[in-house]
């Protein structure tokens, strides 16, 4: 974290207002101007404004005007709250923000949030990395409007056959399952499409890759739903001898718990 920050990125968690961090609160309602992601955040964030306090959503501004409110705010000794959805790091757009206020000389820092990967893993109460099933999690999206670099197009990920989530990707569902298909996964492997994870709206599809495609179109989302993919999703009691964590194993020595005698 920088030493005096007069801009903070926020993570806004992946919908409800109650799984924001501690931090994230203390700093919106501490701020002079909040500025946030009005199509993705919930709007409840005003509430956490103090009285007088400009709060505006950005989903209308291109970036020089919302860069331009932040400079004008912190050279004038304001304390700002930049705030996304999820977790800023992940596809945030924050860097080119933090380009720009770097260019001017100011100083920000970045507080996490909860992604909406685990918003909807929770949602699925699922595990996402279980023993001798999947130990890997994949974030990644297909390519689109923005492309995505050699080497990591889904069906290069999906020969890996990990627990996959896509993020950006609802819209072209078909062309998921015809990637992860010809990577690698199976048609009757586990998928689950979350609908705006943690939500009051939340909906949750799930199927295989051989249906998913339809049952999401029949469920008419095409937007703001994260993918996941893998074994890992299977509900429990579906899994055939399923393996068990070491980590609870009276057998299993770890730093916190000695062998027995």
């Amino acid at each position: 974290m920088e030493s005096n920050p007069l801009v903070y990125f926020i993570g806004a968690g992946p919908g409800a207002l109650d799984l924001m961090t501690v931090r994230a609160q203390r700093i919106i309602q501490e701020a002079d101007l909040i500025l946030y992601a009005d199509s993705l955040v919930h709007p409840g964030i005003a509430e956490l404004a103090r009285p007088g306090v400009r709060v505006e959503g950005t989903a209308g501004m291109a970036l020089p005007e919302i860069v331009g409110r932040m400079v004008e705010a912190a050279r004038a000794g304001r304390t700002v709250a930049r705030v996304h959805s999820g977790d800023p790091s992940l596809y945030g757009a924050i860097r080119e923000q933090m380009v720009a206020l770097a260019a001017e000389g100011i100083e920000y820092a970045v507080v996490p949030g909860v992604s909406s990967v685990f918003g909807a893993a929770a949602a699925l109460a699922v595990e996402l990395t279980l023993p001798e099933v999947s130990q890997t999690l994949i974030l990644s999206r297909i390519d689109g409007r923005t492309p995505v670099p050699e080497g990591q197009r889904l069906r290069e990920l999906a020969s890996h056959r990990a627990t996959l989530a896509l993020y950006l990707s609802v819209g072209m569902i078909e062309r998921v399952v015809v990637e992860c298909e010809e990577g690698g996964y199976p048609p009757e492997t586990p998928v689950a499409v979350v609908y705006r994870a943690t939500w009051p709206d939340q909906r949750i599809v799930r199927g295989t890759l051989s249906g998913i495609a339809a049952a999401v179109r029949a469920e008419g989302i095409d937007r703001q739903a994260l993918i996941l993919v893998g074994e890992a999703l299977r509900l429990v009691g579906q899994g055939e001898g399923e393996a068990v964590s070491r980590l609870y194993d009276p057998g299993f020595e770890h730093g916190y718990r000695g062998t027995r005698g």
